[in-house]
């Protein structure tokens, strides 16, 4: 089918509002111009709305197979569609685990069968997430799989992640990590800091973190794999993959929109909904982050959305699991408490969700040019709406943000030129 999206607006390298039209040829986009004019199936009127690439987040949690009371694939991928993704990444921590040929088999016939939007899953370094015995990555290097992780998990062993380097490197992927050092966990549930005293509650020292990225940044270094770091959220870890990133070892990053746009200081009742991990740090550990980002030493934005149930997450701090939902509204929160305030430009955050993943991964996405795949994102700047967890497409309605107030609002999604999300779901 041959589609024009007309009356649209797009960010020109300078970061400047260039009318534009688009003619889209089955999947792929075949003409980007001012004015276009030629025969179509079908015309789009993007009522003078900002138009770019489709989202990318390469950090999410379906659950499925095995917790789908928390969410499945497809109301994950509903989800991402309302929030204008086109592309995430699944991560392993199901039950079973993507760990074998079966397994991902079986999983890449359930995303085929449900998913809206284009689902890439990882595999699990080692089998069953257990940090025990590593799966035969030499095999699965071989599935169209994004890379290798153990997700909600350190690898808690130098060796063993030496040799999963070594094994990734050989099958060109990536290692992506959850760092995180058991031994200096202390069972915590909140971060080590004045609201952990306050609350008398155990908290996770900051040091968990960075000491396993600088173990792994050298590991990184001795073998020449691509190491990804998970969810940053300490001064610390990102001083290292400065670091690391100046001594040219290929490494990179992410930071999820609740750790720029919230620090402890927001946990002011027992909410599990607060509850996350990496926990929300200190306000320097905020400040640290967003530093990062415009310097270039994390990489991009990657929501965690963790999913879980009502009456999982209503057990407290000390009971409720880990993870918060992120996919529906982080473009919003993002541009209303960083773009609007000037904390950085809409360029940048609109470079940092499609154009910084894609290239850290070496994706075919990201991109808004003739010939590319047509995955698109509509966004109405000036539309406002108050965050309601009861509209989510998601089963999981753990979030802080619920009753926020926030501007900016995906209005059209397409994925290889469908429509999945147009104010509504589509299909």
């Amino acid at each position: 089918m041959k589609q024009i999206l007309k009356n649209v607006k797009k960010l020109s390298s300078t970061g400047d509002f260039e009318a534009c039209e688009l003619f889209i040829d089955g999947k792929y986009i075949s003409k980007v111009d001012t004015k276009i004019s030629e025969p179509a199936d079908q015309i789009i009127d993007g009522n003078g709305h900002l138009l770019v690439p489709g989202f990318i987040d390469v950090h999410v949690h379906l659950r499925e197979p095995g917790g789908e009371h928390k969410e499945t694939i497809r109301t994950g991928t509903m989800a991402a569609a309302k929030g204008g993704y086109t592309t995430i990444c699944a991560m392993p921590n199901t039950n079973p685990v993507p760990g074998t040929n079966d397994t991902i088999e079986s999983l890449f016939r359930k995303i085929e069968t449900n998913a809206h939007i284009r689902v890439l899953p990882y595999a699990a370094i080692t089998k069953n997430l257990q940090g025990k015995e590593l799966t035969d990555m030499e095999e699965l290097s071989r599935k169209n799989i994004i890379a290798f992780t153990d997700d909600g998990v350190g690898v808690q062993t130098a060796d063993q992640m030496l040799q999963a380097m070594k094994l990734a490197k050989a099958g060109n992927k990536a290692i992506v990590a959850h760092c995180e050092d058991n031994s200096i966990v202390y069972e915590g549930v909140l971060h080590h800091g004045e609201v952990s005293e306050r609350m008398q509650m155990p908290g996770i020292p900051s040091l968990s973190e960075s000491v396993q990225i600088a173990r792994d940044v050298l590991l990184a270094e001795a073998t020449g794999c691509h190491y990804h770091v998970c969810h940053v959220s300490t001064k610390e870890s990102v001083r290292v993959i400065r670091d690391a990133k100046r001594a040219g070892i290929h490494v990179s990053a992410e930071v999820t929109p609740h750790h720029l746009i919230l620090n402890e200081t927001a946990i002011q009742t027992d909410d599990a909904n607060y509850k996350m991990n990496p926990p929300l740090r200190a306000k320097e550990d905020q400040q640290a982050l967003l530093e990062g980002l415009l310097d270039g030493t994390i990489d991009f934005i990657a929501t965690d959305h963790a999913p879980h149930a009502t009456n999982e997450k209503e057990q407290g701090f000390l009971k409720a699991p880990f993870g918060i939902v992120g996919l529906e509204n982080a473009f919003s929160l993002l541009y209303t408490h960083l773009v609007q305030p000037g904390k950085i430009t809409l360029q940048q955050l609109i470079n940092w969700m499609t154009v910084k993943p894609a290239e850290t991964f070496q994706l075919p996405y990201g991109k808004m040019e003739a010939g590319c795949i047509a995955d698109l994102t509509l966004i109405d700047l000036h539309a406002t709406a108050s965050i309601n967890k009861h509209d989510f497409y998601s089963k999981g309605k753990n979030t802080p943000f619920h009753q926020w107030e926030v501007t900016g609002l995906p209005v059209l999604t397409m994925t290889e030129g469908n429509i999945v999300y147009e104010g509504e779901l589509i299909g």
